[in-house]
């Protein structure tokens, strides 16, 4: 047997928590899988006196985190703290005394991933990143390893489960946005303050790391566009539910002849869709490749044990590797040039639902300015709403790209039979 591999842990946390059980735990089935011990060897935390769920070892502990970064004793990094400055200064101080690191921070490795794989891959050292994305789904390696061989044309995904379970609920009991989310602050399910997740933010950084992976292209969070889900009304579901869809938060990443756009909105799914029934806090991704078709992932998307299921994972890659001497060998870093879409590239259909006058010759004015842009339709309903005065027009396009919506919704706002643009929605599926 090897020599023990010893880890030192940045946070103590739900996840980190979840860590120390996994590795204590399963101490003898890690050790016959990677052919070395592994030791928790010191552990960051705030507070020293504090008492914890898990038994560590009170040597074991230190608020110092240069404790762990310039231990010559500790192979391994495990950053489970959060945070993205300071912790992107222990990260890079640890790469460059040549420790490998497993980080669960998608912030971290959203916004500075790049320049952390790249001082990795100078130092020979491995970073892993499993968890940063969609929690116990094995998503990153997935894109990584299993893609390998093949062309990903398009990653679709409900990354965010506390959108997942706002909007479900939404759907399920036709309950209105601002009670769900106060009963989902009251479970847990949401923040106190919930602007990343509502406003789409967190999903952004998500997508922004896998469109990086899947694509090979260094895709900023900038490159993102974000819509959140807290203009999403219990009409906008009940109607689309009428129609056959559910509205899901999706991150959307799409690649064709080259050029990438990637974007984060509520979006109307046919409800024959796989994603269509993903709900509560599960997560899933929708993979398209050029060779096998579709594919989807589907789990838990956060929660102690399975984002610690996914560290440990990464934990188990880097030992092998170690005990292999090939660590910094597996680089993720992007290698393609990156080249995004313009508005006239991304097509999609569209949900519209518009209050209108009611009175003739007011769906001839909408369906000219419609043909005026090339958006064509692909059905439209109109529904009588007993609490609203105006009538009410729903409108499915066919595939038209955004630069087409936008003059049609541009004109919209001038036209005035029109007294409000309810919704917008892209549709997939």
């Amino acid at each position: 047997m090897k020599k023990p591999i010893k880890i030192g842990l940045l946070g103590l946390g739900t996840v980190g928590t979840g860590v120390v059980r996994i590795v204590e735990g399963h101490r003898e089935d890690l050790e016959k899988q990677t052919g070395s011990a592994i030791v928790v060897e010191k552990v960051l935390v705030q507070d020293l006196s504090k008492l914890r769920s898990v038994s560590v070892d009170r040597d074991k502990l230190t608020d110092q985190p240069w404790d762990i970064i310039r231990n010559p004793e500790i192979d391994v990094v495990v950053e489970v703290m959060g945070g993205v400055q300071e912790t992107k200064a222990y990260i890079l101080e640890a790469l460059e005394q040549g420790k490998h690191i497993v980080t669960a921070n998608k912030d971290l490795m959203a916004m500075h991933g790049p320049e952390i794989l790249a001082k990795a891959a100078e130092k020979g050292c491995d970073v892993f990143y499993e968890a940063s994305v969609a929690g116990g789904i094995p998503i990153i390696r997935t894109l990584v390893e299993g893609f390998s061989s093949d062309r990903i044309t398009k990653i679709m995904g409900i990354v965010n489960g506390t959108t997942n379970y706002i909007l479900t609920k939404m759907s399920q009991e036709g309950a209105a946005y601002a009670d769900v989310l106060k009963e989902a602050q009251m479970l847990g399910y949401a923040e106190a303050d919930p602007t990343s997740d509502v406003e789409g933010l967190d999903a952004a950084r998500k997508m922004t790391i896998l469109s990086t992976l899947g694509f090979h292209s260094e895709v900023a969070l900038a490159d993102v566009k974000v819509k959140g889900i807290s203009k999403v009304s219990k009409e906008d579901i009940q109607y689309g539910k009428k129609l056959g869809y559910e509205v899901k938060l999706l991150g959307i990443a799409e690649k064709h002849d080259e050029h990438i756009s990637v974007s984060v909105e509520p979006t109307m799914v046919k409800t024959s869709h796989p994603l269509a029934s993903v709900n509560g806090v599960f997560n899933a991704v929708y993979v398209y490749g050029e060779a096998v078709g579709e594919t989807m992932f589907y789990g838990p998307g956060a929660g102690e044990m399975p984002t610690a299921t996914s560290v440990v994972a990464d934990l188990v890659a880097v030992v092998r590797n170690l005990n292999l001497g090939v660590n910094g060998q597996h680089s993720t870093a992007p290698y393609l040039e990156k080249k995004l879409k313009t508005d006239e590239q991304i097509s999609s259909k569209y949900f519209v639902l518009l209050h209108v006058e009611d009175k003739a010759g007011v769906l001839a004015q909408i369906t000219q300015i419609f043909a005026k842009h090339e958006v064509s339709l692909e059905s439209v309903f109109q529904h009588p709403n007993e609490h609203n005065p105006k009538a009410e027009i729903i409108i499915i396009t066919h595939d038209a790209s955004q630069a087409g919506m936008n003059k049609v919704l541009a004109e919209f706002e001038s036209l005035d039979v029109i007294q409000t643009i309810q919704s917008v929605y892209r549709v997939e599926g």
